[in-house]
């Protein structure tokens, strides 16, 4: 967190701040990098301070590996197929990140999610996305 306070500080450094009245282009960067990094701080002191609670364990390669790899496939897909194709099929790979798959829920949850996804993009916000590029 505070390397991505740092970061996003060094880059918005530069754009004007503005007053609270007239808000610059500096404003929200800046200030969502101090709360970041506010927050960065108090979890290292905490980390430090707190002895008590559960070790961390070992991070999940399977989970990485499927998440970004269900990313990759949407993002491949979404152009040649629609949305239609390219959500599900990304929620199914991002389904094996996890050891207890449960098929059924997750064909159901990936449809109406696509559904209201394709309703928000395409019809309320008028996004160009392509819904359909099958036919």
């Amino acid at each position: 967190l505070l390397f991505v306070a740092c970061f996003a500080l060094y880059h918005g450094w530069k754009l004007p701040m503005g007053t609270l009245r007239s808000m610059g282009p500096g404003m929200l960067p800046i200030s969502l990098a101090v709360m970041v990094g506010a927050g960065g701080v108090i979890l290292i002191v905490f980390s430090i301070i707190g002895k008590t609670g559960e070790h961390m364990t070992r991070w999940s390669w399977r989970g990485m590996f499927f998440i970004v790899l269900s990313v990759a496939v949407f993002s491949f897909t979404v152009q040649r197929f629609g949305l239609i194709v390219a959500g599900p099929v990304s929620m199914m790979v991002a389904m094996l990140a996890s050891p207890d798959i449960k098929w059924v829920e997750g064909i159901i949850f990936s449809v109406i999610m696509t559904a209201f996804c394709a309703l928000l993009f395409k019809t309320a916000l008028g996004l160009p996305i392509p819904v359909n590029n099958l036919w």
